[in-house]
């Protein structure tokens, strides 16, 4: 702050460009016009209003970041020029003058949001500091709402909501990957959004305003597989009536995904290795090669390791379909991002079907953090949907969050050792809690009902620094 000040004061008289805007709103002439000469030779620029309406005309037509407002003015009094200027302009500061007898009133203005008040008669070096330090107090805020802003963007990346290190690592790799044509597969269990990560590396590939295909190999009939790929020409099989273009030509230009590839039949997948190989495939019935451009993407929510070894997946096309694999993270390895999902799935199904609900209370995010969420994102977002509709006010509680799954989900089989004395009984229970949340202590602190702060004092009292580091040395 003190380099800011020294700045604006090596200009005396002069207000620079950018220079910070103070609105001054008082009806004494010789008050307000002493003030704008003083202020104005720190390099401020300034502007006068005489009552609390030209005041609030004038800071709607400008860009004000500070405003002196006496508490007395001949229409409205300073109280309400605070309400409109905040409800305006959160980030602008508001330094309140009241005379002697309205104390009562200036400490309500401070109740409201004014920075500060300040008593006529005042020194005025005292005001130039309170000036200095509330400018600086509005840059501050200025900054964390930009950083705010800048995290709720990494937050969301292509329909997906995470801002844990995990998801950021995944946007990250996105980016480095889609604008390539390198073969992608996408490795985690059901319902974490593979396809969300598909469609992301499609649309932000330079294919993206070709042909995206997706098929789901674990709801096609074995049977019926390769004609939906490759197509068929009339006449190939009973019940081919007529030419069929296959799922692969369609793809032409464009990207394939093909979610649950280990579901794919054994004897298949060498044509589809082929295909991969030599950029031609053949329809059913028919010896006329024809070529073929896409980038292929695939998913699985099985260990690929496994499959192989149990005779589900070919080695070589697994080499073939992973030159970048991304794996992605179960909820219960991300729980930092549940609220953000929480919060995201409320606003959508509020809005949907037109519900008063604006909130999820302590506890039902205490329940939420607590389940281990065996559906992930897909079965979160429709706890969220079902509690929506079953909600009777404006907050989910506690009772509103029916699970997918008959148990809770929570861990709560620790049984305390009888040679262990309550304070280590109380360090294991924390250690356990957050190694549970993956170390997110905002996650921890909701399991074991209370506020993060106690959850910090605790830590320190137990000599908890990296429970996860702690768990690999055990």
């Amino acid at each position: 702050m003190a380099t800011k000040t020294l700045d604006y004061r090596r200009n005396r008289g002069v207000a620079a460009k950018n220079s910070p805007k103070i609105l001054i709103i008082d009806d004494e002439p010789g008050m307000a016009g002493g003030l704008k000469l003083v202020l104005e030779d720190y390099g401020y620029s300034l502007e006068i209003a005489s009552t609390g309406n030209e005041g609030l005309r004038i800071f709607n037509e400008g860009n004000f970041d500070l405003v002196l407002t006496d508490l007395l003015l001949p229409d409205i009094d300073g109280l309400e020029v605070l309400r409109q200027v905040k409800e305006a302009s959160p980030l602008t500061e508001v330094i309140v003058i009241t005379a002697y007898g309205s104390i009562e009133k200036a400490i309500l203005a401070t109740k409201a949001g004014a920075y500060y008040f300040i008593e006529k008669p005042f020194d005025i070096q005292h005001l130039q500091v309170l000036v200095d330090k509330a400018l600086g107090h509005r840059s501050l805020k200025a900054e964390s709402e930009s950083l705010r802003r800048r995290l709720s963007c990494c937050a969301e990346y292509a329909n997906m909501i995470g801002a844990s290190k995990s998801m950021q690592n995944i946007y990250e790799m996105i980016e480095s990957v889609a604008k390539s044509d390198a073969s992608i597969l996408i490795v985690g269990e059901s319902g974490t959004g593979k396809e969300l990560i598909a469609n992301a590396i499609h649309y932000n590939s330079h294919r993206a305003r070709q042909p995206f295909v997706k098929v789901n190999c674990a709801a096609l009939p074995k049977e019926l597989m390769e004609s939906e790929l490759f197509g068929h020409r009339k006449g190939a099989f009973t019940g081919a009536i007529r030419d069929k273009n296959g799922l692969i030509g369609s793809a032409d230009g464009g990207s394939l995904l093909l979610d649950e590839i280990g579901e794919m039949p054994v004897d298949l997948q060498p044509k589809l290795l082929r295909v991969l190989q030599e950029k031609v495939y053949y329809q059913l019935g028919s010896d006329r090669a024809q070529q073929v451009n896409f980038r292929l993407i695939t998913s699985t929510n099985r260990d690929p390791q496994k499959a192989i070894e149990a005779g589900q997946l070919r080695e070589d096309l697994f080499y073939r379909t992973n030159t970048i694999t991304i794996k992605v993270p179960p909820l219960r390895e991300r729980s930092e991002d549940i609220q953000l999902l929480a919060d995201h799935f409320l606003r959508r199904y509020a809005e949907k079907y037109n519900k008063p609900v604006r909130w999820i209370s302590r506890s039902a995010y205490s329940r939420m953090f607590a389940y281990t969420w065996p559906g992930n994102v897909r079965e979160l977002e429709h706890t969220i949907e079902r509690a929506i509709l079953l909600c009777h006010g404006r907050q989910i509680e506690s009772e509103d969050l029916h699970f997918d799954m008959h148990s809770n989900g929570a861990d709560s089989s620790f049984v305390a050792p009888s040679n262990m004395t309550l304070d280590e009984i109380e360090r294991e229970v924390i250690l356990q809690t957050l190694r549970r949340t993956g170390g997110n202590k905002r996650a921890a602190a909701a399991i074991l009902g209370i506020y993060r702060p106690r959850l910090y004092n605790l830590m320190r009292k137990h000599n908890i620094t990296d429970p996860l580091a702690d768990e690999e040395m055990n």
